[in-house]
């Protein structure tokens, strides 16, 4: 199937899917309400086989070191399959499936699948890693890019974390976990009965971001997004919390996103 822009439409909400552009969500629509940032490297991008930085770009399987290039110096982040052209396995009008097969860098032959589904009032993105032949260590998340103004008012972030990972200098968790601290964040923290974030934009719509995963990574420094990404795991977490991804077993994660209009 062609690679090229899949728009899904659900009620009054419109989705745009860019398998070519490392399978990211270029866009979602509420009534007209653009909520995520426009731009090639900006949308909603899954982040895999690992997400946020890799401390040196370098991770163990078993006795094995290996070395992922250092896209974020002297770091590796994000993943490989944002930079790829996804395929488009199947759609409808309110649903897209795409996949990716793992190439070099990445060590290990294995498929990645995203599911996209458009409701009225929700976005469901679900993904998979499975190993094709070797087990591996690997990551699933997100990264939306969502506009911080939808009008005159900036808008508003509201969770409740069980803890916060404390943030080395070099920006990777230290491994201890310490009281939620306010922002400007680019910090991970836990919640262990799932995530669950609350963006506010006054007077216009309130979006809830969950997940069963109890990781999300919020990132606030920049003046024209906000960023909440749910992931299985934090940052650096090829070493710190590997989730083994084995032929039989493979590594699932969703997030859903519900709106309200105000």
């Amino acid at each position: 199937m062609s690679a090229e822009e899949i728009t899904l439409t659900a009620g009054d909400a419109e989705v745009t899917v860019q398998p070519g552009n490392g399978g990211r969500v270029g866009g979602v629509r509420v009534g007209g309400l653009e909520l995520l940032r426009q731009g090639e490297r900006f949308g909603c991008f899954p982040m895999v086989p690992w997400c946020g930085r890799i401390r040196d770009g370098r991770f163990r399987n078993g006795a094995a070191v290996h070395q992922m290039p250092l896209n974020a110096p002297p770091h590796a982040i994000h993943g490989t399959t944002r930079d790829g052209a996804w395929k488009v396995a199947r759609r409808s009008a309110d649903e897209a499936v795409l996949t990716y097969d793992l190439v070099e860098p990445w060590p290990w032959p294995g498929r990645v699948t995203q599911i996209v589904a458009l409701t009225a009032d929700s976005l469901t993105l679900t993904m998979g890693v499975e190993a094709h032949d070797s087990s591996f260590p690997a990551q699933i998340g997100w990264h939306p890019w969502f506009n911080r103004n939808l009008g005159d008012r900036d808008v508003q972030v509201a969770f409740e974390p069980a803890w916060q990972e404390e943030r080395g200098d070099d920006h990777l968790p230290t491994g201890n976990r310490i009281e939620p601290k306010p922002g400007p964040w680019d910090d991970c923290f836990g919640m262990p009965g799932g995530v669950d974030v609350t963006l506010t934009w006054p007077g216009q719509l309130e979006l809830k971001v969950t997940s069963g995963e109890e990781w999300a990574v919020v990132y606030d420094e920049q003046e024209a997004a906000v960023c909440v990404e749910p992931q299985t795991g934090p940052p650096n977490g090829l070493n710190t919390l590997p989730r083994l991804v084995t032929p039989l077993e493979p590594l699932e994660a969703t997030t859903t996103w519900s709106w309200t209009r105000l």
